[in-house]
């Protein structure tokens, strides 16, 4: 939820946000009458309300016909004080339900526009010339299938399409993977997290993932739970309603969790092999710190996606995304997209957003600030390794004979140099 007091003293900036979003600029206006209102009705409940307990004193001190009509007076105010009561309530109501519709507000510098607007920060690596090499790059899918390391099929006929298994080295890369990012991410001074992958409504509406994008988030109705598509979330919650002690300086978790999300909207993207999925494995960052540091804590969170991206030796490009395709949550968000060589394309693996107060806001997460008082917390995300990678690590290090060579970094782990079919 974005800082009323913003909303109040400088709303050209919530509008040229909007925008820059392509959302509708005038729910600021909206927001603003819904808020005076919220606030002209609440004033006018507690000063009646005042009265009524001032009546209620004098009542107790009465007697006779003035005791009488202190009462009538008293039954009048009450019905008033009732219907006052019910405005002021669908006043905040309304106010709650429309500053809800306004995203974060986007830091200086991001690029306006849509999911095709990203600007290109950098490029790393150089993609491999598989001809020159003599031969084709097979796609992930079939590499994968011919060292028995997924079970598309079978994943599709336990659970339904976008499901599979990994299986034999598929497992093994994977576990590779996520232990090799955890490794780096308590290095670092996170604190490793296995978190709940069902979480209650509030703290998935806290987080920001009930606004725009609702329909991608599972629901198990009869329990009214839900099922996160990222650690980000319950560890969005580990700390709302609390104060919490940044005086050391940011807190930074580590969230290992499975994910998913229902990819709605997706019919007939990305339908072959592991790319677009129902449910993944993930190691996520997650950090509260003060908002005056949150922009230098960004760049940290991309340059240690950076560190592991190096470990598994893929080219890959930075992106800095468009506002429209920020999510609501967002101020900020840099991508990193590995090459992906049976596409002749780029293709998300990491993601780093810088959330300012919008998350804590909603969540009750507040710090005590060297002067004694409190103030909202920033939180910031990034990712350190997915299922998803398993693509990029098997396409980019393939052989002609359909082995794959396993990244330097992640063979400890692994206890192989080579992946082979057969």
């Amino acid at each position: 939820m974005i800082d009323i007091k913003l909303l109040r003293d400088d709303p050209d900036v919530v509008r040229a946000s909007q925008r820059a979003r392509g959302e509708d600029d005038g729910i600021v206006d909206e927001v603003l009458a819904a808020e005076e209102q919220r606030r002209t009705s609440l004033t006018a409940y507690e000063q009646l309300r005042a009265e009524q307990k001032s009546l209620g004193k004098q009542v107790a001190a009465a007697q006779g016909e003035e005791k009488a009509a202190l009462l009538a007076r008293t039954k009048e105010l009450s019905a008033r004080v009732k219907d006052l009561d019910a405005t002021a309530g669908a006043a905040q109501e309304r106010f709650d339900t429309l500053v809800r519709r306004i995203g974060n507000v986007i830091e200086p510098g991001v690029p306006s526009g849509g999911e095709d607007d990203y600007v290109v920060v950098e490029h790393v690596g150089t993609p491999r010339d598989f001809a020159a090499e003599g031969f084709a790059p097979r796609d992930h899918l079939e590499l994968a299938e011919a060292l028995d390391a997924v079970d598309m099929a079978r994943g599709a006929k336990v659970s339904g399409a976008r499901f599979y298994f990994l299986k034999g080295l598929g497992a093994r890369l994977e576990m590779a993977l996520l232990a090799t990012a955890m490794e780096q991410a308590v290095a670092t001074g996170f604190v490793p997290m296995v978190t709940p992958t069902l979480v209650a409504p509030q703290v998935m509406r806290g987080a920001g993932f009930l606004d725009a994008h609702a329909d991608e988030v599972y629901r198990l109705e009869a329990d009214d739970l839900y099922l996160v598509g990222t650690s980000e979330v319950a560890l969005a919650g580990y700390h709302a309603e609390e104060i919490i002690d940044l005086s050391q300086g940011p807190l930074r978790y580590a969230g290992s969790s499975t994910c998913y999300r229902r990819e709605a909207g997706s019919y007939g993207k990305d339908t072959r092999g592991i790319i677009r999925v129902h449910q993944f494995n993930k190691i996520e960052m997650f950090v509260y710190c003060d908002p005056a540091q949150a922009a230098a804590e960004h760049a940290r969170l991309l340059a240690w996606e950076r560190e592991m991206l190096a470990k598994i030796e893929v080219p890959y490009r930075i992106i800095d995304t468009a506002a429209g395709d920020l999510g609501s949550s967002a101020a900020r968000k840099f991508d990193c997209e590995a090459w992906v060589p049976s596409q002749g394309r780029y293709r998300e693996l990491t993601s780093t957003s810088n959330c300012t107060t919008f998350q804590a806001r909603r969540l009750g997460t507040r710090f005590r600030s060297e002067g004694g008082g409190t103030q909202v917390a920033a939180t910031l995300n990034g990712t350190l390794a997915t299922t998803r990678w398993i693509v990029a690590i098997l396409e980019n290090h393939q052989r002609a004979d359909g082995s794959v060579v396993v990244p330097e970094a992640l063979r400890p782990h692994l206890g192989l140099d080579v992946l082979t079919p057969g």
